[in-house]
């Protein structure tokens, strides 16, 4: 069920018509648009699976008219910046949209399908950055805590439902189920989301905002913190992934080194740890995350024998795509012009295969489907784009912290992958890391008044720049 901004009472004030002065706001909608965009990628697959299951194929592409207002609406008050990156991410849409209608697949809505990751989405990284600020990154961050405590316990009841149950129905209603192969017979559980992806995306992101209302302990419901750490770390084991066990220890060595540059953040820190870990000890001994416990060490146990340990989990799933993108394994044999944008998306397939099975066309990996769907020239080109926006914000990023702001610095932690290689074929992954990507250019930006909104010059709403 999608809860009620009611529960949020941080979401709640940004709708709230009775906030004061929000009426002389300019990006007051703007702002709500945003809002609505986060809302919807969390709960559009609980659309499709339990209340619309009719509507799935449509509304697998609900926030597409949502993306196109807010880029629309951001660019008509003169808020949306000129950049190399969103320039050449133009570009490349529009220049793969018709180079896959003449040298590549010919499908006109493959081609639209792939052409609006860049057309509508990633701007959507310097709509977020321009309108919300780091108040309002805090305040997504709030609801996310609030949110997490439900999330959890719908993962636990999948994780211990049949595939058959209602509340794993997959999309469109499909009675086989929405979870995906985990251990000892248990499936990982999709939560709220199509698939278990988002799963991953989600509890990856709300460990961002744990470390950080950790180490700023006045800015959150002290029991919402709780709730949601405690969520945090029995999400582990409930979603059988080891991506997000790799994710909350990145992110947890992030703040670590924040909170290492002053020791009172330390003192707060390294507390709610030992408290963490000593509270999971008895817990980890119950009938609730017993079962799971051990599903998700049988996990790790037969990935690492198939994988080959650390080494190909970590180093062949992430740097071996990444590395065999730019060395050209297979690249050489593709056309010029790539088999066309859109093809190498689920979608994609399932419109041009005769059977409609949805697959992987031309690979699996981000950055080999970018190279294979268009091309050499241009699939390099969206790849160093990511790359150089990654590595633009990542400065800025560690810039804030010097200053003793981390918030940007912790989103960092979980976008450093997700914005250069997330997988952007997947509405979910797409979701989650244009939102990242647009929150850690809010947390850069400190807090403004209204009259500095409207001024538009106020050397305190300008926030980085991305030239």
């Amino acid at each position: 069920m999608t809860p009620s901004l009611a529960h949020f009472p941080a979401a709640s004030a940004q709708f709230s018509p009775a906030a004061p002065h929000r009426a002389a706001d300019p990006t007051r909608r703007l702002k709500q648009g945003i809002w609505a965009y986060f809302l919807l990628l969390l709960f559009e697959g609980a659309l499709r699976k339990w209340v619309l299951p009719g509507l799935a194929s449509p509304l697998l592409v609900i926030r597409d008219p949502l993306a196109l207002w807010l880029v629309l609406a951001t660019w008509r008050q003169g808020l949306l910046p000129a950049n190399i990156y969103l320039t050449g991410m133009t570009v490349v849409g529009v220049v793969g949209f018709f180079t896959a209608l003449l040298f590549g697949h010919g499908n006109l809505p493959v081609a639209v399908y792939g052409a609006r990751i860049f057309l509508l989405h990633f701007p959507l990284i310097f709509v977020v950055g321009r309108v919300f600020d780091r108040a309002d990154v805090e305040r997504i961050g709030r609801a996310m805590l609030w949110i997490a405590i439900p999330m959890t316990v719908l993962i636990g009841l999948q994780f211990y439902s049949p595939q058959s149950a209602w509340v794993n129905r997959g999309v469109g209603g499909d009675t086989e189920g929405a979870g995906f192969s985990g251990a000892m017979g248990f499936f990982r559980p999709p939560g709220t989301f199509s698939f278990t992806n988002g799963t991953t995306e989600f509890y990856s992101l709300l460990a961002c905002f744990v470390f950080y209302f950790w180490l700023n302990t006045g800015k959150a419901n002290r029991l919402a913190l709780i709730g949601a750490s405690l969520g945090m770390l029995a999400a582990i084991p409930f979603s059988i992934s080891r991506g997000l066990l790799f994710q909350i220890i990145i992110s947890l060595l992030f703040a670590l080194f924040a909170a290492a540059r002053r020791p009172a953040y330390l003192a707060r820190i390294v507390p709610a740890l030992l408290v963490g870990v000593l509270a999971l000890v008895p817990l980890s001994q119950t009938s609730v995350l017993k079962t799971p416990l051990e599903a998700f060490t049988s996990r790790i146990e037969s990935a690492n024998e198939f994988e080959g340990g650390v080494k190909g989990t970590l180093g062949d799933r992430y740097l071996g795509s990444m590395v065999g993108a730019l060395t050209g394994s297979g690249s050489a044999r593709e056309p010029f012009f790539g088999y066309g944008i859109g093809l190498g998306t689920n979608v994609g397939s399932s419109l041009v295969s005769s059977s409609g099975d949805r697959g992987f066309l031309i690979a699996e990996e981000e950055w080999a489907r970018n190279i294979g769907e268009l091309g050499v020239l241009l699939g390099l080109t969206v790849i160093f784009l990511r790359l150089g926006l990654m590595a633009k914000i990542a400065l800025g990023a560690y810039r804030q912290l010097v200053q003793g702001q981390f918030l940007a610095w912790l989103l960092v932690s979980f976008g450093l992958l997700t914005l250069a290689q997330g997988q952007w074929a997947q509405p979910t992954a797409l979701g989650f890391s244009v939102l990242l990507g647009g929150l850690m250019v809010a947390a850069q930006r400190p807090p403004r008044s209204i009259a500095a909104v409207l001024a538009g010059t106020a050397a305190t709403g300008r926030g980085p720049s991305l030239r």
